[in-house]
């Protein structure tokens, strides 16, 4: 199955007061890997902005006063997501506000999200995992190493970029790594070994791991013995 990454910005938390939605970001991937394929749409929402809402995502009125509205929109993008699984971090809050803007159309022929795609709730899974520890995207991306440095507001597509590394990472662990081997499957030496006499050899300088990374990998311990149905303590 098709497994599509996505996000949405907008007006506010409430679509039954009149918040809209302003952008869309969207991913694809395939049997674990990124297609390419994406979708991203900057939306008219055809009100105001309200300046606490631009302080997150950065979207101002000027910069989608002339984008399209949903509804010139809605066809191109359910075509994108159909039959696929939507992959989205607090499901509900992006699956409503995508509802009651299909709701608000004069003709809505497409229904429902739910009538056309598998939800899945990652922020759902990563409670699941990481039980009573926050588990938004920047804390989350700390946990598992991902880097999110250019993140410097929300933005829809990139969010959905970073939550399909997230996913990746919480899903597939080094079991799901793919390596890529020379068409020879030969094993590489380094054709100048270096022979270094231990006489000469400096004392190693030993590193003890800190309380964090100790927490880090006494995780990675449990995430293993859970898959593996064995207790591991190395």
């Amino acid at each position: 199955m098709r497994q599509i990454f996505l996000d949405t910005e907008t007006t506010g938390f409430h679509p039954q007061d009149g918040d809209r939605i302003i952008e869309i970001g969207a991913v694809e991937l395939i049997k674990r890997r990124l297609t390419g394929a994406h979708y991203h749409q900057f939306i008219n929402p055809e009100r105001t902005i309200p300046a606490e809402a631009t302080q997150v995502h950065g979207i101002t009125d000027a910069r989608v006063k002339n984008e399209p509205k949903f509804s010139q929109i809605v066809d191109q993008f359910m075509q994108f997501v159909a039959g696929a699984e939507l992959i989205i971090h607090n499901a509900p809050f992006d699956v409503g506000f995508i509802n009651h803007e299909l709701a608000r159309l004069s003709e809505n022929r497409w229904g429902r999200l739910e009538d056309h795609c598998k939800i899945t709730d990652s922020l759902k899974m990563a409670a699941k995992r990481y039980p009573g520890q926050r588990n938004n995207l920047d804390a989350l991306c700390r946990r598992l190493y991902i880097d999110n440095s250019s993140r410097q507001f929300h933005g829809a597509l990139l969010d959905s970029e970073i939550l399909a590394e997230v996913y990746l990472a919480m899903t597939g662990g080094q079991t799901d790594l793919l390596f890529e081997q020379s068409p020879s499957n030969k094993t590489l030496t380094s054709p100048n070994p270096l022979n270094v006499s231990s006489q000469h050899r400096p004392a190693l300088k030993v590193l003890y791991a800190n309380a964090q990374e100790l927490t880090a990998h006494q995780e990675k311990l449990c995430e293993i013995s859970k898959k593996s149905g064995k207790t591991v303590a190395w």
